[in-house]
């Protein structure tokens, strides 16, 4: 028998699998894993770099939307048996799923899932404007693809319960409807555009404060290990608390799965109740730019994120001197980064 063989059968090794996760957290051996071949390597090297992130965008949003809408239209199309789902099961599901998507896929493509975050990355933080159009097409396509699965998935059911509703003179394109399962469409009592908007606009402007504040590499009450579950839970309360009045929250998640209902249900998807798909399309862009501005501009402390080693003074280290001469800042003698020495006016 081959010494990795027996290796395997000593009954102290741990195998491979999800141990290796917490192999530093352990004191028992986890079994090596065969080595890199050359072949695999040279193949990873061949992969365009733009084709790995935008297919990690688009995997990432199909997490996050996927879950979402299954759970949305097991509560539905299910509404007579309480046990098959809530709007509590819902919020639940988008958190999940949001989690899911950045744990699995952020490491690939920087984890956007939403062209408001990635506009805002590129006004913010630089991100390269050529991969602006790949990442916003990729994230909608990622949403279209969770909207058809899901459609094949629940063909049967979505039919039998568009035939009743069609039976019983009921609207295709309602909240509570067929086409409601994939995208957002307001109550029927629900005709000012402007309270729609409102709505919308700072229900994503909320999310997009944590997502930005998550974000933050000076924030010590964010771990990398934390931030997708808080990420997700954000959306999780905004769901839970203002999904009976109409959101939508994602321009890539409404716009992907709006486009399946237009081809399942028809064009009434963008054209019903006055326009508002373009309220729950395009909100989403200037809400998370006032977020992100709100929290770039009244909030940020780049001082302390140079300060921590997460940055550099455009400069470089010449410039943070200048900087520090100027504005009065030390930089702390126990080692605990820059901080700003008091001045007769600070006390």
């Amino acid at each position: 028998m081959a010494d990795g063989n027996l290796q395997r059968l000593e009954t102290g090794v741990l195998e491979l699998g999800a141990t290796e996760a917490v192999q530093r957290h352990i004191s028992r051996k986890v079994v090596q894993p065969a080595p890199v071949t050359q072949r695999k390597l040279d193949f990873e090297h061949s992969r365009p770099r733009w084709l790995r992130e935008c297919m990690a965008e688009a995997t990432g949003v199909f997490f996050y939307v996927y879950p979402g809408i299954a759970a949305t239209a097991s509560f539905i199309l299910n509404k007579a048996d309480p046990a098959f789902g809530s709007l509590f099961q819902v919020g639940w599901a988008y958190a999940i799923g949001i989690a899911f998507a950045i744990i699995t896929c952020a490491p690939t493509s920087g984890g956007h899932f939403n062209p408001a975050i990635t506009i805002c990355f590129w006004l913010w933080q630089g991100f390269p404007t050529r991969k602006v159009p790949y990442y916003i097409f990729s994230q909608i396509f990622g949403a279209f693809i969770a909207g058809l699965l899901l459609m094949g998935q629940y063909h049967v059911q979505i039919s039998e319960f568009k035939a009743t509703v069609q039976e019983a003179g009921l609207p295709l394109f309602s909240a509570s409807g067929p086409a409601g399962i994939l995208c957002a469409f307001p109550q029927p009592n629900q005709t000012n555009q402007g309270y729609l908007f409102m709505i919308e606009f700072f229900v994503d402007s909320f999310i997009g404060i944590v997502i930005w504040a998550c974000l933050d590499p000076a924030n010590p009450f964010v771990s990398p290990q934390s931030a997708p579950f808080t990420i997700g839970l954000a959306y999780a309360v905004m769901v839970w608390g203002f999904a009976d009045i109409t959101i939508s929250t994602n321009l890539a998640r409404d716009l992907g799965t709006r486009i399946v209902a237009a081809i399942f249900f028809g064009g009434g998807a963008f054209s019903n109740d006055n326009g508002y798909s373009w309220i729950s399309i395009l909100v989403n862009v200037p809400a998370t730019i006032f977020a992100t501005g709100y929290y770039e501009l009244l909030m940020r402390d780049s001082l302390k994120v140079i300060g921590g080693g997460h940055a550099v003074h455009e400069h470089g280290d010449a410039g943070l001197r200048r900087h520090i001469t100027r504005t009065g800042y030390v930089e702390s003698e126990d080692g605990g980064g820059v901080v700003k020495s008091k001045s007769a006016g600070d006390y």
